[in-house]
C-alpha cells in the first residue's frame, strides 16, 4: 500500500464525508437500530423488521417527490389528504362495482391531478407553496369524507390485500419493498444522475438565475406536484389494501412524519441541498425509532412528541453547523490575510 493512499489529507477527507450531516443521520440510524435490537424485547425479530418495513413505506414513498420538491425550495403538505381522498375514493369505486384492476390506474391519475392543481396554483398563479398546500390539505381531506363518510370499506380482494401484507417467498421481507427499492431507484437516477436533477438544485439555490441559465422553473415544478400527488394516491392504494380498509382519515398527520424525515435526512428547508440516501436514512431512523417506541407500549401522543421534536432538530441543527463552519473559515480567512 502507498503512502498516498493513507495520507493525512486522504483521512481527513474521510472524515470530513463521515462528519456531514448524511453521514451523521445514517451512523445515527445504525446506532438507534442495534441499541434498540439489544434494548427492545422483540425489536430485533423477523416478524417485527416485517411490520417495521410496512410501517416505514408510505414514509419512504412519499418523501422520494417531497425530496425532491424541497429541493426546489418548495412544499406540499397536501400529500396525505391526497392519501386519504384515494383512500375513499378506492372504496366508492368498488362498493359501485369497478374493478380492483380498474380501480388503481384511475386512483393514481386522479391522484396525479390533484397533484397539478396544486402545481398550477403554485406555478401559474405564483402563490406559496406553504398556503397552497395547506389549503388543499384541508380541501381535500374534506372531499374525502364527501365522498365515503365516516363509514369504510373493507371487502376489498384476498389476492390484493394479501400480497401487500405477504413477504417475498414465505419469508421476513415483504413484498411492498419491491415498490419501494424500484421508486427510490428511479428517483434516485432522477435527482443525482440527469440533468433534470442538476436542475431542481439550481432551482433551489436561485430560481430566477436558473430561468435566466434557460431552466423551465414553473414547468418543472409543476411536474414535481404531478409526481408527488400520483405517488400519494399510489400510498393511499397501498394503505387501503394493507389494512384492508377504505376510510376517509387514513393517513391523518402523515405529512408531518414526511417533512421530517426529509429534513432530518439533510434536505435544507430552503432548498439548493439535500440527497435521497440521506432521506432514506432519515425515513428508516424515524420509523426505527417509533416502532421502539411502540414496543415499549409508548402512547401515540408521544410518538408525536419525538416527530415534532425531531422536525425541529431537524431544521435547528444543520444550520448551527452550517454556521459553525462559516465562521470557522472566515476566521482562517482572516489569519491567513493578517499573515
Amino acid at each position: 500500500m502507498s503512502d498516498a493512499s493513507v495520507s493525512p489529507r486522504s483521512f481527513r477527507g474521510g472524515l470530513g464525508k463521515l462528519a456531514s450531516w448524511d453521514g451523521i443521520i445514517i451512523l445515527l440510524t445504525v446506532v438507534v437500530i442495534v441499541a434498540a435490537s439489544l434494548g427492545v424485547p422483540n425489536f430485533g425479530t423477523s416478524r417485527n423488521f416485517t411490520f417495521l418495513i410496512l410501517d416505514l413505506m408510505p414514509i419512504v414513498l412519499v418523501a422520494l417527490p417531497m425530496t425532491l420538491i424541497i429541493v426546489t425550495g418548495e412544499i406540499d403538505l397536501s400529500v396525505a389528504s391526497i392519501l386519504g381522498l384515494a383512500s375513499s375514493l378506492m372504496g366508492w369505486f368498488w362498493n359501485n362495482g369497478l374493478s380492483i384492476e380498474t380501480i388503481i390506474p384511475l386512483v393514481i391519475v386522479i391522484g396525479a391531478v390533484l397533484g397539478a392543481i396544486n402545481g398550477f396554483l403554485v406555478n401559474a398563479l405564483g402563490l406559496p407553496s406553504l398556503a397552497v398546500t395547506i389549503g388543499t390539505l384541508a380541501l381535500y381531506r374534506g372531499l374525502a369524507f364527501v365522498v365515503l363518510g365516516d363509514g369504510a370499506v373493507a371487502d376489498f380482494p384476498f389476492d390484493y390485500t394479501g400480497w401487500v401484507t405477504g413477504t417475498i417467498g414465505g419469508g421476513s421481507v415483504p413484498n411492498v419493498l419491491i415498490p419501494i427499492v424500484a421508486l427510490a431507484i428511479v428517483f434516485g437516477i432522477v435527482l443525482h444522475a440527469t440533468p433534470f436533477g442538476r436542475s431542481l438544485y439550481a432551482i433551489g439555490a436561485n430560481d430566477q438565475a436558473a430561468h435566466f441559465a434557460g431552466i423551465r422553473v414553473a414547468r418543472t415544478k409543476f411536474w414535481l406536484y404531478v409526481a408527488s400527488g400520483a405517488v400519494a394516491a399510489l400510498v393511499g392504494i397501498l394503505w387501503t389494501l394493507r389494512y384492508s380498509s377504505a376510510r376517509a382519515d387514513n393517513g391523518s398527520g402523515l405529512e408531518l412524519a414526511v417533512v421530517a424525515a426529509v429534513l432530518l435526512g439533510g434536505v435544507s428547508i430552503f432548498g439548493g441541498k439535500g440527497n435521497l440516501p440521506g432521506v432514506l436514512a432519515g425515513v428508516v431512523l424515524l420509523a426505527a425509532l417509533q416502532n421502539a417506541l411502540r414496543l415499549q407500549d409508548v402512547s401515540g401522543q408521544a410518538l408525536n412528541i419525538v416527530t415534532g421534536t425531531l422536525l425541529v432538530l431537524s431544521v435547528l441543527l444543520p444550520n448551527i453547523v452550517s454556521s459553525i463552519r462559516t465562521s470557522r473559515q472566515r476566521r482562517k480567512l482572516r489569519q491567513a490575510a493578517t499573515s
